[in-house]
């Protein structure tokens, strides 16, 4: 069948790939053109048939991007030169188009075309088929999906969270990128999921991964998880599955968010939580203790024939409970006014041995109840920190009362005080009961206190660990507690800023700022009848650097008295045998101690009481307990020999 000129023109109009005959010379000049070009280009035959293809088809000069008529002028010079098909991959070639408001703009499309010489029976190229394909939806499809592509990349890589795909039946991973916090690896197909899951958590993952998969539904799971640091933390993995045309899941993709921080948060609410019910029931213990004698006290007072002493005893019990749970109450509201901020402190300098002192007056009582013993090391000068003395004088309270209730009885304390450059440090140590290092990690949280023991033994509320925190801080300071476990006791360390040094000597102008040091000390008799009260004031004095001596008799303290020449006597006036202002006369009368300083230490505040007792030869008058900020002075104003 020979193909006639219809026939080649119909084959050429119906062709569904676009194609124009073009000459063979620089210009291009359009020969013919099939419809299918036609409808791809928006143009008639009139408006390109005997015109050059650039001049069909300008390039936009407001365009420096548009290189298409460059690129198509090389292609036809190619195919000139080699006598050879020449193909354009899609290229970008925008046409002119009339805008929908009259003007005339460009509208950016993409071309592929192969350039094929047509030779002449002279074995000469007569003209070019230019054949076409208008390629701009797939150009800008595949565009998008780049830009897709990018944006996930830059998604992934923002992310703190895992993206991974999987295996059908979960077995494999296919694909994991974004591991910002999951165990990395560097093939990933190499390894399975089991890699990455704690053996503990392994059947749970599994078992919610068949229900899944049978279901055909979303994984989501919260579980322990390897992390790059080689440590074990918490994920929410979510994952959809990925079904072909039959409904059969070829993949699943998922991603993971590390939620570790998050457990954390979690489980230390539940433990406070934990810790706070535990808390309300030992209070609720706590105030039910003294409510039990208080009612039945009451019910003892609502019968008749009751005589003025049993009626004196039951007052003082309803008295003794009372003062108890104002000091349970009191703590509550301490604790509450320091942790919201509502305490204001009234900082002056001070000298820490003042503090520390005072402190074991206070706790010496309950040492003393425990027959514990309490060895004391402290500097032997001023040493000055800034702060509250009552609020600093509670905080050693509170450690040495924890250090006392927590000791069995016939223990061993141990106040301690290190003068660094900077900063003091005063330590508690004890050889009680210990605690285990995670109660250790957390002595001074609220609500704390009910795992130190399992018994309630001890009372308290377990307020005062916590307060001794805050008001430290509110100093400057910081406090930590060590213990090598269970029965290994405990050191509870207080660091608090210390003032500069001026002269050689710190700067203190707080209470008692006249302490002697070593070099000055003096020898000073104590003489009470009441040992511990004596043993007490006996070792504050040592603390102070004096020498000290102890009676409970007047008549072996005169004998005393005349073989060791004391500087300083501080005397009972309730003595037996021979009161103390009876001493008193008789010590004035010895040549060896007529010179001392006699200084009264009673329980008698009367004017009267003074005036006899400045009568009988003492020098100055002290109530009980003694106010150490007014014995210091004393002590500072006496002459040294």
């Amino acid at each position: 069948m020979m193909l006639t000129p219809s026939l080649f023109e119909s084959v050429f109009n119906t062709s569904p790939i676009g194609n124009y005959l073009l000459s063979p010379t620089p210009e291009a000049t359009i020969l013919a053109v099939n419809d299918t070009f036609l409808k791809a280009s928006s143009r008639t035959r009139e408006e390109l048939v005997g015109k050059s293809l650039f001049e069909a088809f300008p390039m936009n000069p407001d365009d420096p991007a548009d290189t298409g008529e460059s690129d198509l002028r090389r292609s036809f010079a190619r195919v000139i030169e080699t006598g050879k098909p020449d193909s354009l991959p899609a290229q970008r070639y925008p046409i002119r188009v009339e805008l929908p408001n009259g003007e005339v703009g460009y509208e950016e499309r993409f071309w592929s075309a192969v350039s094929t010489p047509i030779f002449g029976d002279d074995g000469r190229i007569q003209c070019i088929s230019h054949s076409t394909s208008d390629v701009t939806g797939q150009v800008r499809s595949a565009a998008a999906l780049r830009d897709s592509e990018r944006r996930f990349r830059a998604l992934v890589n923002a992310t703190a969270d895992v993206v991974y795909r999987m295996s059908p039946d979960w077995t494999q991973i296919r694909q994991l990128e974004g591991r910002g916090f999951i165990k990395d690896t560097t093939d990933p197909l190499e390894f399975w999921l089991d890699e990455y899951i704690p053996v503990e958590d392994q059947e749970l993952v599994h078992n919610t991964i068949r229900e899944a998969i049978e279901g055909r539904k979303v994984f989501e799971l919260e579980h322990r998880v390897f992390r790059v640091d080689g440590s074990c933390g918490w994920t929410l993995s979510r994952a959809v599955p990925m079904v072909d045309a039959s409904g059969a899941i070829y993949e699943w993709i998922g991603a993971a968010s590390d939620i570790t921080e998050r457990k954390e948060a979690e489980e230390k609410l539940k433990e406070a939580d934990r810790r706070k019910d535990e808390f309300l029931a030992m209070l609720a213990h706590e105030l039910r203790n003294p409510l039990a004698p208080i009612g039945a006290a009451a019910e003892l007072l609502q019968l008749a024939n009751l005589n003025e002493e049993r009626v004196r005893q039951t007052s003082q019990i309803i008295g003794r409970q009372v003062l108890h749970m104002s000091h349970l109450i009191d703590d509550l509201l301490d604790v509450s006014r320091v942790t919201r901020g509502l305490v204001k402190l009234e900082k002056t300098p001070l000298d820490i041995r003042h503090i520390l002192m005072d402190a074991v007056e206070q706790v010496t009582p309950l040492i003393r109840a425990r027959r514990h013993h309490l060895a004391l090391h402290l500097p032997p000068d001023a040493t000055t920190v800034t702060g509250d003395e009552k609020r600093l004088v509670q905080v050693m309270t509170n450690i040495l009362t924890n250090a006392a209730k927590y000791t069995p009885e016939g223990g061993m304390l141990e106040l301690r005080a290190d003068v660094q450059a900077s900063h003091v440090l005063i330590a508690v140590i004890d050889n009680g009961i210990g605690m285990a290092p995670e109660m250790a990690a957390r002595a001074f949280d609220l609500f704390s206190q009910a795992e130190r023991t399992p018994d309630r033994s001890s009372g308290g509320l377990g307020l005062g660990l916590a307060l001794v925190k805050s008001l430290v801080e509110l100093h400057g300071g910081t406090v930590s507690c060590e213990s090598r476990g269970i029965g290994q006791g405990s050191r509870f360390t207080v660091c608090l800023p210390r003032l500069p040094v001026q002269d050689g000597r710190d700067s203190s102008h707080g209470p008692g700022s006249g302490t002697q040091g070593a070099s000055d000390a003096l020898r000073v008799m104590v003489v009470d009848d009441n040992i511990d009260a004596a043993t007490m004031l006996a070792m504050l004095l040592e603390a102070m650097g004096h020498q000290v001596l102890v009676e409970e008799r007047p008549g072996r303290a005169l004998e005393l008295a005349r073989k060791t020449l004391p500087q300083v006597c501080l005397l009972d006036i309730g003595l037996p045998d021979m009161d103390g202002n009876a001493l008193a006369q008789r010590l004035r009368a010895q040549p060896e101690t007529a010179a001392a300083v006699l200084i009264a230490v009673t329980g008698y505040g009367q004017e009267s009481d003074r005036e006899r007792s400045f009568a009988a030869g003492f020098d100055h008058y002290l109530v009980k307990p003694i106010d150490t900020k007014k014995l210091y002075p004393i002590l500072a104003g006496i002459k040294r020999t």
